[in-house]
């Protein structure tokens, strides 16, 4: 949150600005930055009325309810319902005269593209748990709304908010929104994992230090000792810092970037991936509105990558984002699956609700192309090869290997199966030129039609043979003929 401090009768939040920056430390005090920006990011005054929507459980309710009464604000409750329902929420604003707001951010990515959607009379808007998407943004700003919309960041354990970034603009070609600076007292390192600063623009963990860090989990000793490190760069004896799990990188103006979750780095195809990356890629494209990447568990295959889009284009498909994405990513980092939602499912504290998702393992995947069912005997043979291999229950002729999910080792799998079923040689590099069922039968039937082709020249030859007499034999197998 901050520190309170007691100044001429009252509590006063104080939210200055502290940069730990890979080419040194930079404290912005009063006169590097504006004191009026510095402080109202974070600020509330007693004639405040500030929302208090949060559960228990989750720790914006921290502040939504001290921050707010330690400065002698007035906590206005919104229940659930009002709070998921922008035409609600807006009736509800202007009844309160609520004037201090925080969102979830997925439920402000939500809320925020509703027709309904009005923040009227609100002078600050703090958002934070989540990715914040820039179109929602710039879409209540040119709904012509006049107040502060802040990006807040901070794990529990840094209670509350570690870092916060005010929003002024948002161009049309903003694809990722930063994290800002640091609240006062608060050191924040970028690091690598010989826990080395890290330049601007590279991708490290993010540390956080400082007053506002908690002591440890209680009764759990050895949970503390990993999570909580003595702080190496630290000019007090005894100081920790916390390593959040999060991937982040510097901008060249000091701000911090949030990329994702070290924890939720999966292992597909052999290769680390971090889903967050790949979000992050994928928002880059202009019809995607929100998505949210994960990685899903195959029945008889490993993980693949799910991707589930809200998208603002209808002709938006699979393949687009799939060719997209492959401009960009390696080839294990685009999704193997692509789900359309008309919204991302939310929980409780406002947060994406993975049990509410589709699950995608069920979900054929789908590809631009119709369905056309295996007509001939091979295609039928070679639809069972792939339905096993790929887990998928239907698969066409003309769908395409790699959209269905498939990957090289995949690829060899069906061809060593191919081999046993037709007793044929196929080359690998046919599933990689052509990968459809209809083509990879041609090629079957060609190579069937060579061995067939070559059993003739062969019974032909035998028959050619016992035509002869013992003397023209002898005459050929001593070269004379």
């Amino acid at each position: 949150v901050g520190v309170l401090e007691h100044r001429e009768e009252q509590l006063f939040l104080r939210a200055e600005v502290v940069v730990e920056h890979p080419l040194g430390r930079a404290g912005l005090g009063r006169d590097d930055v504006d004191p009026g920006a510095r402080v109202g990011d974070l600020s509330i005054g007693e004639d405040d009325v500030v929302s208090q929507g949060s559960t228990a459980s989750f720790d914006a309710a921290t502040f939504e309810i001290w921050a707010t009464l330690l400065n002698g604000a007035q906590v206005s409750g919104i229940d659930k319902e009002v709070l998921l329902s922008a035409t609600s929420l807006a009736r509800h604003i202007k009844q309160e005269g609520l004037n201090g707001l925080f969102l979830a951010t997925a439920l402000f990515n939500q809320i925020a593209l509703e027709k309904d959607a009005t923040f009227d009379g609100v002078r600050a808007i703090w958002i934070g748990g989540s990715v914040l998407e820039p179109v929602c943004v710039r879409t209540v700003m040119e709904r012509g709304y006049q107040g502060r919309i802040v990006n807040v960041y901070g794990p529990t354990e840094t209670t509350v908010f570690a870092l916060h970034h005010a929003i002024t603009a948002v161009a049309s070609e903003t694809r990722m929104l930063p994290i800002g600076r640091p609240v006062v007292n608060t050191d924040v390192y970028i690091l690598d994992r010989q826990m080395n600063p890290v330049p601007v623009g590279i991708v490290g963990e993010l540390y956080i230090g400082g007053d506002a860090l908690a002591r440890g989990y209680l009764s759990r000793p050895e949970l503390t000792a990993v999570q909580f490190i003595p702080h190496p760069y630290a000019a007090t004896p005894g100081a920790r810092l916390y390593r959040t799990g999060d991937l982040a990188r510097y901008r060249e103006d000091g701000c911090i970037e949030f990329l994702g979750r070290i924890d939720q780095q999966v292992k597909v195809h052999g290769y680390r991936v971090e889903p967050g990356e790949v979000e992050a890629v994928l928002l880059q494209h202009s019809g995607v509105r929100e998505c949210f990447v994960l990685a899903v568990e195959k029945e008889k295959s490993d993980k693949q990558l799910a991707a589930y889009v809200v998208a603002d284009d209808e002709e938006i498909t699979p393949a687009v984002l799939r060719a997209y994405l492959a401009e960009k990513l390696p080839a294990y980092m685009v999704p193997a699956v692509f789900v359309f939602l008309d919204r991302l499912p939310l929980n409780i504290n406002g947060k994406i609700d993975r049990n509410a998702l589709p699950v995608a393992t069920e979900i054929r995947t789908v590809t631009d192309e119709v369905y056309v069912a295996p007509q001939t005997e091979i295609q039928q043979t070679l639809a069972s090869i792939w339905s096993e291999v790929l887990g998928v229950e239907q698969v066409g002729i003309c769908d395409n290997f790699f959209e269905l999910g498939g990957h090289s080792l995949m690829a060899t799998q069906v061809m060593s199966r191919i081999r046993r079923r037709f007793q044929v040689e196929v080359p690998l590099r046919n599933i990689f030129e052509t990968p459809t069922i209809e083509k990879l039968s041609e090629a079957i039937e060609s190579e069937l039609s060579k061995e067939q082709s070559n059993v003739d020249k062969i019974a032909r030859a035998l028959e050619q043979m016992e035509q002869l007499s013992a003397a023209e034999v002898e005459e050929l197998l001593q070269g004379k003929r």
